[in-house]
């Protein structure tokens, strides 16, 4: 089972902030900054992509937030590393089945741009790879759907949080466990990220398996979006409604 990716990265990464946002933004990490004692800086240096946290840290230390427990066994969020997992997802993306709505088959030029304009960007989009009971065996986005162009094209809210994602074989699909796993992202942003309200999904509206996953995971399909090359199935799992969906 897989799902579609809102394809424009590059447009994702290269958005710039308004003056209102980058203010917010820094304010935030400033009361933050002040109510640590002077000590609890490890490192005076930006970290890169805002992966472990610190100023321009969107996601809240992604890469820090650990395995959970799932019916299937563990399941982690690990960030990719193009030296290390190119190979892995160029494969993925050449299924005929994923290529359908990702769109990056090839020999993996286009993999590694849509990776790279992630990873040198600023932290708002962070690949991963999904590890489950110690195996990569699928493809995870998580992103600030309230900074991404998607925001343009519905009711976003502040910290709104986007998920893209694919199971990568063939025999892992069908199974139940995109509902699975969705589920435990969605956790996991709501668990990591307490001024997240809503986790966002927009699978293409042709890809069922997708949105039928979506719904199992405790989404709502909240309505329909015209995006940049596909019509999509607007997803959103509301904290408030965890309990319940």
């Amino acid at each position: 089972m897989n799902a579609d990716a809102y394809d424009d990265c590059a447009d994702t990464v290269d958005l710039r902030l308004t003056d209102e946002l980058i203010e917010l933004i820094t304010a935030e990490h400033a009361v933050h900054d002040l109510t640590e004692p002077a000590d609890a800086h490890h490192s005076p240096e930006p970290v890169r992509s805002g992966l472990h946290g610190g100023a321009g840290d969107f996601l809240d230390g992604l890469a820090d937030w650990g395995p959970v427990g799932t019916d299937a066994g563990p399941f982690q969020l690990v960030p990719v590393r193009i030296e290390r997992d190119l190979r892995l997802v160029t494969q993925w993306m050449n299924d005929p089945a994923v290529a359908a709505f990702w769109e990056l088959a090839g020999s993996g030029a286009a993999t590694v741009d849509h990776l790279r304009a992630q990873l040198d960007g600023d932290g708002r989009s962070v690949p991963c790879l999904g590890v489950l009971a110690g195996v990569p065996m699928s493809y995870w986005e998580v992103y600030r759907a309230d900074l991404d162009p998607i925001a343009r094209h519905y009711p976003a809210r502040p910290h709104d949080t986007g998920i893209h994602f694919l199971i990568g074989k063939v025999a892992d699909r069908g199974r139940g466990l995109g509902t699975l796993l969705l589920r435990a992202v969605a956790d996991l942003v709501l668990e990591h990220r307490p001024g997240c309200d809503r986790v966002v999904g927009e699978p293409d509206l042709r890809n069922t398996p997708s949105t039928a996953a979506f719904l199992g995971a405790g989404f709502r399909l909240s309505g329909e979006v015209e995006l940049p090359g596909k019509r999509a199935a607007l997803m959103i799992r509301d904290r408030a409604l965890r309990a319940v969906l």
